[in-house]
């Protein structure tokens, strides 16, 4: 079976969306068929995206929105993207400290205009990261990895 590639592009400050990328990346990783690549949203760019064949998007809600950082992915992706990666798989990942409502629906906002396909709700951590969160971000991880590897999409 050939290997299907998995592209986490995330930004973390303060440490708690990192921690969550890596449990996603563990996650992703139990799925053999699926090649991972985990970037940071300031090192990615058009070349990853173009790679993936679905993505796994992670950033803190900043101010109500997402990071400046995945904002920065967003900004130098979008225009020389268009046409190549449409229905592009993805799922999000948020630690909010609000209620991540004004991160999640400003990445679907710019994601809709590539246009991408959201697989899965997106999952939102309010307050501090525990175990049980880490234990969903793995399970987002896996599930996205599973499906890819199937070729659900």
């Amino acid at each position: 079976m050939e290997q299907r590639r998995l592209l986490v592009v995330f930004h973390s400050q303060g440490g708690s969306v990192e921690r969550m990328a890596d449990a996603v990346v563990r996650g992703a990783r139990r799925v053999e068929e699926v090649e991972l690549r985990a970037v940071r949203a300031l090192d990615a760019g058009l070349d990853d995206l173009m790679w993936a064949q679905a993505v796994l998007f992670g950033t803190p809600e900043n101010f109500g929105y997402m990071s400046g950082a995945l904002k920065d992915f967003f900004d130098r992706t979008f225009y020389p993207a268009q046409g190549k990666v449409n229905q592009l798989p993805y799922a999000l990942f948020v630690k909010a400290g609000n209620d991540g409502t004004g991160a999640v629906s400003a990445v679907e906002r710019i994601v809709r205009g590539y246009p991408l396909r959201r697989i899965a709700e997106p999952l939102v951590v309010r307050g501090e990261v525990g175990d049980d969160d880490l234990a969903r971000c793995e399970e987002l991880g896996e599930t996205v990895a599973a499906g890819l590897a199937l070729g659900i999409y």
